[in-house]
């Protein structure tokens, strides 16, 4: 087995900005991350691969991703006020694919959610199809696979 690690840390230095943002609230300089056909999935089967013609707990486009973080940012997405903060942990990064054209990661997320004094985690498995552009990359899909997708799930107010 031969690993690009050179591509690999370039991989993970994205994925952790991703985290990094999601978790300090500056959603728009993550829609940047997003090439304009990008697709964020979040599942509610997680052996479903057909997401455009299943149930899913999202479906963005970008159009989509840009009234998830209006809401987000105005106040008006359910509880988004009692959301006291979110902490990603990502770890076990793993190119699955590589072409020129794109690279497939694999990686594994905990979303961990304080609200109200609870704390709620959120174990994930989360595969990207990330575009090279220049000495980066554009997130063309995203999809988060909840280890509960299939179980209670109370009012989500963040982006996984």
């Amino acid at each position: 087995m031969t690993i690009n690690t050179d591509l690999l840390n370039k991989a993970t230095a994205f994925i952790w900005h991703e985290a990094d943002l999601l978790d300090h609230k500056e959603y728009q300089d993550w829609l940047s991350l997003w090439d304009q056909n990008g697709l964020y999935i979040v599942p509610a089967d997680n052996s479903e691969t057909d997401y455009e013609n299943t149930l899913n707990l999202a479906l963005d486009d970008a159009d989509m991703r840009r009234m998830r973080v209006a809401r987000l940012e105005s106040g008006e997405s359910v509880s988004a006020g009692s959301v006291s903060g979110t902490v990603r942990m990502v770890s076990r990064l793993r190119i699955l694919e590589e072409t020129a054209d794109s690279v497939v990661v694999r990686c594994a997320m905990t979303l961990n959610e304080l609200r109200h004094g609870n704390l709620v985690s959120y174990p994930a498995d989360v595969e990207y199809r990330l575009k090279p552009t220049g000495d980066s990359f554009v997130i063309e899909r995203k999809v988060v696979k909840l280890m509960h997708a299939d179980g209670f799930l109370r009012t989500v107010s963040f982006i996984f």
